[in-house]
């Protein structure tokens, strides 16, 4: 754990849950990429190291084999953004952002409320507090990325039909 993220996380953070978000786009990719799978559990540990105790460190996973295109029918996405939204969340864990939303409606709405509710996100590559500027720069260029390679990837397999 850099001294960076722990530096992030305040006794206010502590105090409410960390909320672990696991998705893969199919079914095909839950039973196909179960490494992929495995490294998203495993994030709980990066919670745990930041001072959450295992028991409040929730995963939702019932969106397993879904699309993150949009949020309608994802209820585990619906359930993450409540939480953030009523304050219970002090971080937010996923593999990488496009695991998150691959729509930027969605996933600014997130940003938004995690800025307004001081709620964290943490992918593999650092913790982010949506509330400081260049971490939500960061946090909005990834989340766009992400909905560009949604677009790339459809587009190559509408070619490819």
């Amino acid at each position: 754990m850099s001294t960076d993220a722990a530096m992030k996380v305040s006794a206010d953070h502590l105090r409410r849950d960390a909320f672990l978000y696991v998705r893969q786009s199919s079914l095909r990719q839950v039973f196909e990429n179960t490494e992929s799978t495995k490294r998203q559990y495993a994030l709980r540990e990066r919670a745990v190291a930041l001072g959450w105790p295992t028991e409040r460190v929730h995963v939702i996973d019932g969106d397993l084999g879904q699309s993150g295109a949009h949020a309608d029918g994802r209820e585990g996405f619906q359930r993450l953004v409540s939480e953030v939204a009523m304050g219970n969340a002090g971080i937010v864990l996923g593999l990488e952002v496009s695991r998150l939303a691959r729509n930027n409606s969605d996933w600014h709405r997130l940003l938004e409320l995690a800025a307004m509710s001081h709620t964290l996100i943490l992918d593999e590559d650092g913790v982010y507090d949506p509330a400081h500027f260049n971490d939500r720069l960061l946090l909005g260029l990834k989340g766009t990325m992400s909905e560009a390679e949604l677009h790339v990837l459809n587009s190559r397999l509408q070619g490819g039909i």
